[in-house]
This record gives structure tokens, C-alpha cells and sequence, in this order.
């Protein structure tokens, strides 16, 4: 199994009236809500809790990109990554992702996916992401039904700047570049493994499967709405003759709170799980699923927006929260068991674990992963048998990698002078 500590970096500041006063927390939400003053401590300490996830075992830290929102301030998760991997040792820099049809050209990705590669020592896990109606359509302007051609296209021109030794030309409807020659380049080879997280989408499916990419599916519904659809990918798997079924094809996001007992965990976490699903996925429907967004297989196939429910999500209590699967909360041995019930459910490798929540505070958010990690983590390693291959889809580091700071404690005149 591998634990990727995830932080969606949402803005912690909403008033309580916010879901009355405001349309939606995407694309149009008052910019008066965001003081960039409170913003230096918020993406301080945000960074401080990917670090510390680092310190406790989990596999991977992750950042991922959205834009025009208070349900996640990283329209750059570059930037972060970057300060990350510098100051981590271990844990994967998972990037999940840039939306690379967003990028003009986008071989600012390859590069800056290399950079990071070099800087973490070959930490990276890389992410493509088509994109959110919200951000792809409605912040950056692209056209709905070319989003998908423009994102083939990206990705084409990454992957062949990645693993092509000579200079290039690329003519592309959406791209022209008379030489294409990246550096740096990736220390891993051909290049870093690509997870794609994707809402259901079956040319996503495919697209995964024919480039052994992990399919990530990032749902705040959580793991027993989620049946059906990842049922429907790995049906997709054996319909596409894929060679194998490796339960890390395919990854899965869940909010998770852990606390001594399960009282403990309601008293705790309650609000901070209410300040999320009321304030931070409030997002107008007319937002969350532009016209030619979606595709016809994928309308044909049942689904839905994540972020535009049958049912709202803003008067959802903690027993339909935890009940309904959408967060997994309680004792360690409780989360251990509804784990357990997941992993087995979708047949998931890869777990992204939504540890911190709306607006807990750090001390909290420090408190449940620390339990996670101690508890609850070990507990589940073995329960999915290791698959020849898994090493396609996590990072290969370099065996001896150079850490922030190791350079003298003070200058002096070097010994071969």
C-alpha cells in the first residue's frame, strides 16, 4: 500500500454566512474574503503539516492546482512542491497534478517537472489532470468540447521532451515549437510514473490503462458511493485486455479524522468537516459541468459532477458524513476497519489521505495523523499482496540524495587551494 498525505490548502476564513452571502467558492467568489496578510501564516503552516507527514512515514506528500477558490488556494502546486523538495527526505513529492491543458506551451511542464525531479532526487510522482469544469473552462477560458483534444496534445509534447535525446520540432493545432530540447531533464527514466486523477470520465479510463498511468479517483462522496464507478474502471481494465489488474492502477482520495475513540473524533473534527462540505464545496452548478465538458460515452455511462451532487452537501451531519462513507472518522481501530472496507471494496494501492480538513487548526491536524501514521498505517501495508510491476507507478530515488543545509557550517579556504 502506499499513503499519500494529501493537502488541498482550502481557505480556512470563510465567515459562517458565506454559503447565503455567495453564489459559489469557485470562479466567482468575492476576492474582499482573501487577506493576503492571514494568507502567509495559512500557506506557512500548510507546508509545515506536508513536512511533518514526511517525519511520520506516510509515502507521499501531495499538492495539487485549482484556481479562482477558496476551496484551495494553490493555483501553483509547482511552487509548493518546490519548497517541499527541499525540506523532505523520504516521501514522494506527488504533484496530482497540473492541468496540462491549461499550459501554453506545455513544455513549461516538462521543465518544471524535471526541475523538481532533480531538486527531490527522483521523488517525483507526476499528475495530469484534465482539469475541473471550474477551473479549466470557467477561470482559464477553454472551449469545453477541446479541452480533451488540447490536453492529448499537451500530453504528447510532455512525454516526447521527456524521452527524446535530440531536438525536435512539434507542430500541433495548439502547439508549434521549431525546437523542443528541455533542460534539465528528469532523473527518472524514461520519465516519472503519472498517476491521473479523474471524476468517472471513460476516456480517462482508457487513456490510463493504454499508458500504464494510475487512475486516481479524488471524491469527497467517499468509498461506498465510489463502488460503482471504480467498478466501472476496472471492468473497463479487463474489457481493454490491460495485462494485469494491479490494485495500483488505481488510487483513491478519503477524508480521514482519527482520535482515541469515536466520541473523541465527533467532539474534535465536527466542525471542521461542516466548514468544509458547507463553505468549501459550495460551487454553483452551473460552474461544475460546462456544456461539451463531458463527453457523450461518459453522459451514456452515468457520471457525474463530484462537485455538483444530487444531494447537497451543505446540511450533511456527522452521522451522514461518516455513515455514508464520505469521511472515515473515529478510533484507530475503527478507521483501521472501515480502511480495511475500502481498500478491498475499490481495490485501491495507492490512498490519498485527506488528513487535514476545512479549517482545523494545525495542533488537530498533527493530533489524527500522528494516530494514522502510529496506528492505523502499519496495520494496513500488507493487506493487498505486492504485484509485479508496482514499481510503474510510484518514484524511484536516487539511493544517496543530497539534503537541505549540508553545506559547511562556516566558510573557510578549501583544502585543494
Amino acid at each position: 500500500m502506499k499513503f499519500t498525505w494529501f493537502n488541498l490548502m482550502p481557505w480556512p476564513y470563510l465567515p459562517d454566512d458565506f454559503r447565503e452571502k455567495n453564489r459559489s467558492v469557485w470562479v466567482d467568489i468575492d476576492q474582499r474574503l482573501f487577506d493576503p496578510a492571514k494568507s502567509h501564516e495559512v500557506y506557512n503552516t500548510y507546508m509545515d503539516l506536508l513536512e511533518y507527514a514526511d517525519t511520520l512515514g506516510f509515502d507521499g506528500i501531495g499538492v495539487n492546482e485549482h484556481h479562482q477558490n477558496g476551496y484551495g488556494i494553490m493555483p501553483s502546486p509547482n511552487l509548493i512542491a518546490a519548497g517541499l523538495a527541499r525540506r523532505t527526505k523520504d516521501a514522494a513529492i506527488v504533484v496530482l497534478g497540473n492541468s496540462i491543458a491549461l499550459y501554453n506551451p506545455p513544455v513549461r511542464v516538462a521543465e518544471e517537472f524535471a526541475m523538481l525531479d532533480c531538486i527531490s532526487g527522483g521523488r517525483l510522482v507526476a499528475g495530469f489532470p484534465v482539469g475541473t469544469s471550474m477551473d479549466t473552462n470557467y477561470c482559464y477560458g477553454q472551449i469545453p468540447a477541446l479541452t480533451r483534444e488540447k490536453y492529448a496534445e499537451a500530453h504528447e509534447l510532455i512525454i516526447r521532451a521527456w524521452t527524446e535525446r535530440d531536438p525536435f520540432a512539434f507542430n500541433g493545432r495548439y502547439n508549434k515549437l521549431r525546437r523542443v530540447n528541455i533542460w534539465p531533464r528528469p532523473i527518472q527514466q524514461p520519465h516519472p510514473p503519472i498517476h491521473i486523477p479523474g471524476g468517472g470520465s471513460v476516456e480517462t479510463y482508457d487513456f490510463c490503462i493504454d499508458n500504464t498511468y494510475s487512475y486516481s479517483y479524488l471524491s469527497f462522496t467517499g468509498y461506498i458511493r465510489a463502488k460503482a464507478l471504480m467498478q466501472g474502471y476496472w471492468d473497463r481494465v479487463a474489457a481493454r485486455n490491460a495485462p494485469d489488474t494491479s490494485p495500483y492502477r488505481a488510487g483513491f482520495a478519503q477524508t480521514i479524522c482519527v482520535a482515541d475513540t469515536d466520541a473523541e473524533a465527533e467532539r474534535l473534527y465536527a466542525e471542521h468537516l461542516h466548514y468544509f462540505y458547507n463553505r468549501c464545496l459550495h460551487v454553483y452548478p452551473g460552474f461544475a459541468d460546462a456544456p461539451g465538458y463531458r463527453t457523450i460515452k461518459t453522459i451514456q455511462a452515468g457520471a457525474l459532477s463530484q462537485y455538483a451532487p444530487p444531494k447537497g452537501f451543505g446540511e450533511l451531519t456527522w452521522k451522514d458524513l461518516t455513515e455514508g462513507g464520505h469521511v472515515i472518522a473515529g478510533s484507530p481501530e475503527t478507521v483501521r476497519q472501515r480502511m480495511e472496507e475500502m481498500i478491498k471494496g475499490l481495490n485501491v494501492g495507492n490512498i490519498f489521505c485527506l488528513m487535514h480538513v476545512g479549517n482545523m487548526p494545525a495542533e488537530k491536524c498533527m493530533y489524527s495523523s500522528k494516530l494514522f501514521a502510529e496506528k492505523v498505517m502499519p496495520k494496513l501495508r500488507g493487506l493487498l499482496p505486492e504485484c509485479e510491476g508496482d514499481g510503474r507507478f510510484w518514484c524511484k530515488p536516487l539511493a544517496k540524495r543530497v539534503t537541505a543545509g549540508s553545506l559547511p557550517a562556516a566558510a573557510r579556504v578549501p583544502e585543494h587551494a
